[in-house]
Order: C-alpha cells, then sequence, then structure tokens
C-alpha cells in the first residue's frame, strides 16, 4: 500500500508505505503540522506506524517524527550522521528496515547535508530520494556540510545505478511533478544526467547563489531534536478541528471558526488582545468578540479559565494573540486557540464583522 502525501507550505512529500498483510506501516518525511492528518489515514486505512523515517535533517520544515511517536507509538529513525538527538535507531548505510514482510534499504547519500538517506524499496521498483536527487533538479549543497562533490557521487552511485524502471520520489516539488524515474533523470537532468560530470555539476552548484531557507534557523534546531516541541506537555483539544503549531500553541483557522461559533459565541470566549482604537478601525471586530487588551489580559486569565469555556485569541494579525495564547496557556487554560492569520485573513476570507469596517 502507498500513498504520496503533501505539504503546500513547504511543497514536501510524505510518503506512507504499509503491508497489507501485516498492518505495519511506515512514513517516510512527515511533517509536523499534518500529524493528525497522518494518523487519521493509518486508522482509515487500517495501518499501525512502525516507523516514521526521515530522509535527511530538513532544514525548511519541521519532521513529525516525535508527534507521531507521541501518539503511535512509532520508532524514529533517521541517519547516524545527523548527530540528531531522541531518535530510537540510528541507520548506516547498507541496513535494512522491515514493515511487516517488505522492507526498505537504506543508502547513504551524502552532499545535500552529510546526513542524507536514500530508502530503496526491496524490489527496487521505487526509491525516496529525499533531497538528493529532485525531478530535473538536485537538492543544493552549500550549508548543513553539503558537497556538490559527494552529492555527484551519491547520485551516480546509489541511486542513478538503480534499475531504470525504478520509480523515483523526491523530498520536494515545486512545479507539481510526482514522480519520476531512474531513466527519466539519467537522460533529461540538467544538472546530473546526459553527459555531465563532476566537474560540470561542481561548477553549476557553487555558482547557484540561493538565499537560506526562510526557515532554517527554526526548522534545523527542531529536527536535530527529531521535532521534539520545546513545550512539556501536550494537550489535546476536541472542541474543535485545531491544529499544533511548533511554537507550541494551538490554531484555529478563520473559516472553522465561524463554523464553531455559527454567528454565537456562546461556546467559546473570543478575547480580542489589540488596543480599543484597533476594535473599531477599518477591520472591525468578530461579533460576540470581547476587548481585553494583552497589557490586561493576565489580570483576568482566572476569570477565564472559570468559564470553563474554550478560548479564542484573536488580533490583527495572529502574532500578539499567539503571546496570549502562551500567556494563557501558563496561566493553566488548556482549551484555548489563536485564530490563524488574525483579523486581517478573517476579513481577507469575507467573513462577517461589526464596528467601523469598511465593507
Amino acid at each position: 500500500m502507498f500513498r504520496q502525501l503533501f505539504d503546500p507550505a513547504s511543497s514536501t512529500y510524505t510518503y506512507l508505505l504499509g503491508d497489507t498483510a501485516s498492518g505495519e506501516a511506515l512514513l517516510i518525511d512527515p511533517v509536523f503540522e499534518h500529524e493528525r492528518r497522518d494518523v487519521a489515514l493509518l486508522r482509515e486505512l487500517g495501518l499501525h506506524l512502525r516507523a516514521s523515517l526521515d530522509t535527511h535533517v530538513h532544514a525548511d520544515h519541521v519532521t513529525g517524527a516525535w508527534l507521531l511517536k507521541e501518539r503511535c507509538g512509532s520508532q524514529i529513525l533517521l541517519s547516524e550522521q545527523s548527530n540528531a538527538l531522541n531518535a530510537d535507531r540510528l541507520l548506516r548505510h547498507g541496513e535494512r528496515v522491515a514493515f511487516g514482510e517488505r522492507y526498505l534499504e537504506v543508502r547513504a547519500t551524502p552532499g545535500h547535508t552529510s546526513g542524507c538517506l536514500t530508502y530503496v524499496l526491496d524490489d527496487q521498483s521505487m526509491a525516496f530520494t529525499g533531497d538528493c536527487l529532485l525531478i530535473r533538479g538536485c537538492g543544493r549543497t552549500d550549508f548543513q556540510q553539503g558537497s556538490p562533490q559527494l552529492l555527484y557521487q551519491s547520485v551516480q552511485q546509489q541511486i542513478l545505478s538503480l534499475p531504470p524502471t525504478c520509480l523515483l520520489y523526491p523530498g520536494h516539488d515545486y512545479r507539481g511533478l510526482t514522480v519520476t524515474s531512474v531513466a527519466e533523470e539519467q537522460r533529461f537532468n540538467p544538472r546530473l544526467g546526459g553527459s555531465s560530470n563532476e566537474a560540470d555539476f561542481t561548477g553549476y552548484m557553487n555558482n547557484l547563489g540561493l538565499p537560506h531557507p526562510k526557515l532554517m534557523d527554526i526548522a534545523v534546531p527542531a529536527n536535530l531534536r527529531c521535532g521534539r516541541p520545546g513545550v512539556q506537555a501536550l494537550v489535546e483539544q476536541a472542541w474543535a478541528p485545531l491544529t499544533f503549531t511548533f511554537s507550541g500553541i494551538w490554531e484555529i483557522q478563520p473559516a472553522v471558526l465561524a463554523e464553531v461559533t455559527g454567528g454565537v459565541s456562546g461556546g467559546v470566549q473570543l478575547i480580542d488582545v489589540r488596543e480599543p482604537a484597533e476594535f473599531s478601525d477599518a477591520l472591525g471586530h468578530i461579533a460576540g468578540a470581547r476587548l481585553l487588551p494583552l497589557s490586561q489580559l493576565a489580570e483576568h486569565a482566572a476569570e477565564l479559565i472559570a468559564a470553563k469555556r474554550p478560548v479564542v485569541v484573536i488580533c490583527r494579525s495572529g502574532t500578539r494573540s499567539a503571546q496570549a495564547a502562551v500567556l494563557l496557556q501558563k496561566a493553566g487554560l488548556t482549551q484555548v486557540a489563536n485564530l490563524a492569520g488574525g483579523m486581517l485573513r478573517w476579513r481577507a476570507e469575507q467573513l462577517p464583522v461589526e464596528g467601523n469596517a469598511t465593507q
């Protein structure tokens, strides 16, 4: 059983492999924000997650490995060269990762980072290349101990040496492409295919001049912890469909909040933490929202907890309200969520407002 999943924020592919006879499954490159999606899919397909595998320490998103271990009891696997904490098994070249009667062969493919791995299915019908080999491209080599020489050798010796019909599934694609093959990349990859040699490839990669990934300063340290958040407990919230962010807060999307409240905030406390002048400015405010500026929120925390109703905190963009959510969590409020994108996104989605908002 095979499924290809996608994270639009980072253009990351997550891959589910399941052995139908035993019900055991593996997830390759899970994304932190999609843990609930992945667990739901496993449940619906009747699969038990044996392990999550990362192809490398990512710089553009946070792995979901730790969350999946907490939820499913699965193991965390990645390269021994990653120097990561919290892993259950550090993989070496040539090892096998079993799931039921099937297995993945581990191939060390350094070059994008020093700890990159490619996972090859036992019958060599498919391989999961992470960022080493992309569709008509490859991962960059200018940080995390990257090396164009090593990457060239890795791809040629460990990936393009597979049977021509072997399907290759990359860690990312930014154009909507989903799969390629060894034969295609040998022929059409402009960096690594055709008559390109190591000198050609090295010269190309050394002159890319790309900016560093936007989330690098957050993602790399987080992934060196295998995605374990910097919060002590992860309290589940079942009162609405929420997303848990790596910063340690829950978020609710505007459309979801509109559906949950149904125009009536009786079941949810809507707390707007902007200043009074903003409450009735051009953005307006959500019907039923209570104005409690961030500077005054702490003194009202006990009152909000005593109400025993979930709290959604709101601001202009979601920044101040994220701080408000953390404040309320520390005060002991377990059911609290930040309105993702704040009033800016609420208005962008043309949801109803009150106040002096321009329509």
